[in-house]
């Protein structure tokens, strides 16, 4: 008989600033995600330190007095890990690790771990790659620090110096080396982007964790991968897709995050080809959220960088079967209303109605107005559809309401 094993989870406390341009409110956010970018790389956050200053600062992000209250919770509670918000330097990497004597990483160390936890194809694994040695080559230095504390001696003269320009051209070679490699895998999948002719594409693009993938199993009937926790997907997915009688195109791609690591949104633009080469983006949005706008900020600010901010848009308002306005007392004159204690109703008044019929509101696992959702793809994929083969018109009539 094979006894159960309970894996224990790596304990960790988080670490961030309140800033002029960050302040509690959205520390606390932040916070919140890098807590749940703990929990899927499979840590336990134990306990939050924020500290109001005005920057980082330079040798150890946070001041002396914060740092050795950190420490002493480290050690009274035995934690494994120190997580901050923000990207370290390497001298302040090195000095934090000096001091807490414990496990140092910082925002984009931790999501580069979770990409690497969820690459499932070569390619992924590649873009991982390529983004970890970017990432590690100016770090280098930190992991010699045994050799630096052995001073002096027969034999010790020097030697950590040249095993760390040793170690740089290593890591150096390995990015030429994957570079190349992906350069062979983008030739061959932009021959097999090639190799599906004139089909209409359409793109599934949004923030992480707001229900891509789901959406995707159910518009195109298979089994992607999906889960309730960051970067579920990495590998774009393209499956053909037949609403009625008209066939598409449809790609689900890698979700976004604030504060991406810049590494990775340079290994990954080539996946991000299918967005590129779109004809329609439906941008999907986690609306029971609380900060749902600015990941739609988020995500619009890296279509803009990829120069896919001017192609058509359908906004897919998912998840609105978990959405739950916060309750509001009409009788207290004191508090004001805010967006937090909107409904539905009174969001769709709102700058969504600008947006007009581009506007859907679906919960993708609840199979909630999905004839609305499929009616308005099929009609604007029509539209381009015989925009492009103006021959074959009659062969896709206006959409047929579906019965109940």
């Amino acid at each position: 008989m094979i006894e159960k094993v309970d894996i224990a989870l790596e304990t960790a406390v988080l670490i961030g600033v309140v800033t002029k341009e960050q302040d509690e409110t959205k520390s606390k956010e932040y916070l919140d995600e890098l807590e749940f970018l703990t929990f899927t790389a499979g840590g336990e956050v134990k306990k939050r330190f924020t500290q109001k200053m005005d920057t980082p600062n330079s040798k150890t992000f946070i001041g002396t007095g914060k740092i050795e209250e950190v420490k002493k919770y480290i050690d009274e509670n035995e934690i494994g890990t120190a997580i901050f918000d923000d990207e370290l330097s390497a001298a302040q990497e090195r000095n934090i690790s000096k001091i807490l004597n414990c496990k140092v990483l910082d925002r984009t160390n931790l999501i580069l771990d979770i990409f690497a936890q969820r690459a499932q194809t070569s390619y992924a694994r590649t873009q991982v790659e390529l983004a970890q040695c970017e990432y590690l080559l100016p770090r280098l230095k930190g992991m010699w620090t045994h050799l630096e504390r052995q001073r002096g001696g027969i034999g010790m003269r020097g030697p950590g110096e040249r095993e760390i320009e040793t170690d740089r051209r290593i890591v150096r070679d390995r990015i030429s080396q994957l570079k190349d490699k992906l350069k062979v895998i983008d030739k061959q999948q932009s021959v097999q982007r090639g190799n599906r002719g004139k089909m209409v594409r359409v793109a599934l693009v949004g923030y992480t964790n707001v229900g891509k993938s789901t959406l995707m199993n159910v518009v195109s009937k298979s089994e992607v991968f999906a889960e309730n926790k960051l970067f579920a997907t990495l590998d774009t997915t393209v499956r053909k897709v037949v609403i009625q009688n008209l066939p598409f195109l449809l790609t689900d791609t890698v979700g976004f995050i604030r504060k991406l690591p810049t590494q990775l949104v340079e290994s990954f633009k080539s996946t991000l080809d299918e967005v590129r080469e779109a004809d329609l983006l439906l941008h999907v949005v986690d609306i029971s959220h609380p900060n749902f706008e600015h990941h739609i900020d988020s995500v619009n600010k890296v279509l803009d960088e990829i120069d896919s901010s001017d192609k058509p848009v359908i906004m897919v308002f998912n998840k609105i079967d978990a959405y739950t306005p916060e309750p509001f007392d009409e009788t207290d004159l004191e508090t004001e209303r805010t967006e937090a204690n909107y409904t539905l109703k009174e969001w769709k008044k709102t700058w969504m109605n600008r947006v007009g019929h581009n506007a859907l509101f679906i919960s993708a696992l609840n199979k909630v107005n999905m004839k609305e959702f499929k009616k308005r793809v099929y009609d604007e994929v029509r539209e381009i559809h015989v925009t492009r083969f103006p021959y074959n018109n009659f062969l896709y009539p206006d959409y047929i309401e579906e019965e109940e």
